[in-house]
């Protein structure tokens, strides 16, 4: 439907003076829909449902505040033609500031989305979709622009403290059982071993998360979401896994037990993961490990530049 209403006519009250006149370090909008078209697994070009939070700084003190449907109009339209890349944003943000014509000198965006990454199982043919909750933090200020990835990515961890003495009981029920029998066929023991009675105890697990914020070198041309989500998962080598059949989860138990770790251990995997990374120019780490011993939390942070 068509309007008669002239715009040029209707009072705009925001070209006010401010009745307390400074500058204001940003004033947008948080959390506006917006389509996103990113590149997938394969680097084929999927579209995504993002949530985008938009602000431009507000240099002129007296002024009463900007032209905020500027901002929503101009990205309405775009990210709609091609895939998310750090030129793209730069040419978005360049535009966020000129559309206030003189009234700012900055933008910034941070945008959300499900990144969905396809898995393939440890051992068997099967394979399932895992999604990534990620936000892409980009700024530019004096044509200079600032871009972060964060993300985050799931794992099992098992104490290597429980493991020790798990290992401890096994071993006492072990003398205690064989304590008279010699010798000792190897077929006897492992049928014990495959036993119940082979099993005096088990060590703690728990699913576990890696929380990572990583500053992008200016020299690289993509989001590489994937690779640094890959290289995360590989250095703690035990990722929660999607389709699981009988001989996927006892080859996931194998890689328990051969990556036993505190977070202690899981944040300096992690941080060496990204201090060898050529796209890394920053880095900061948490690591939770979510107890079964515990009621509480254990946490490690650590923070870097590239190596």
């Amino acid at each position: 439907m068509s309007s008669s209403v002239n715009p040029s006519r209707l009072p705009d009250v925001a070209d006010d003076a401010a009745a307390l006149a400074r500058p204001l370090d940003w004033v947008g909008m948080d959390r506006i829909a917006l389509p996103l078209r990113v590149h997938g697994t394969d680097g084929e070009v999927v579209q995504v449902a993002a949530s985008v939070d938009a602000a431009v700084d507000l240099q002129r003190a007296g002024a009463r505040g900007i032209h905020m449907s500027r901002l929503y109009l101009r990205l309405q339209e775009a990210f709609a033609g091609e895939a998310l890349t750090p030129a793209g944003l730069r040419r978005v943000l360049q535009d966020m500031v000129e559309s206030q014509r003189g009234l700012s000198g900055a933008a910034r965006l941070t945008i959300r989305y499900d990144h969905l990454l396809k898995r393939q199982a440890l051992a068997s043919d099967h394979a399932g979709w895992k999604n990534y909750p990620v936000r892409i933090e980009a700024s530019l200020r004096d044509g200079h622009l600032k871009l972060a990835l964060a993300f985050s990515a799931e794992y099992s961890s098992t104490c290597p403290a429980s493991a020790a003495l798990s290992r401890q009981l096994n071993a006492e029920r072990f003398a205690t059982d064989f304590a008279d029998a010699r010798p000792l066929s190897p077929g006897v023991v492992g049928e014990w071993l495959a036993s119940e009675r082979g099993l005096a105890a088990t060590p703690h697990a728990q699913r576990s998360r890696a929380d990572a914020v990583v500053e992008l070198r200016a020299s690289f041309d993509e989001l590489p979401f994937a690779a640094l989500i890959d290289a995360v998962e590989a250095a703690l080598g035990t990722p929660v896994q999607t389709a699981v059949k009988r001989e996927d989860e006892q080859a996931f138990a194998k890689l328990n037990a051969e990556n036993l770790m505190f977070c202690e251990d899981a944040a300096r995997r992690v941080a060496a993961a990204l201090a060898g990374d050529a796209r890394v120019e920053r880095y900061d780490v948490t690591v939770s490990h979510f107890e079964s011993l515990h009621a509480h939390d254990a946490v490690a942070r650590v923070s870097g530049s590239r190596s």
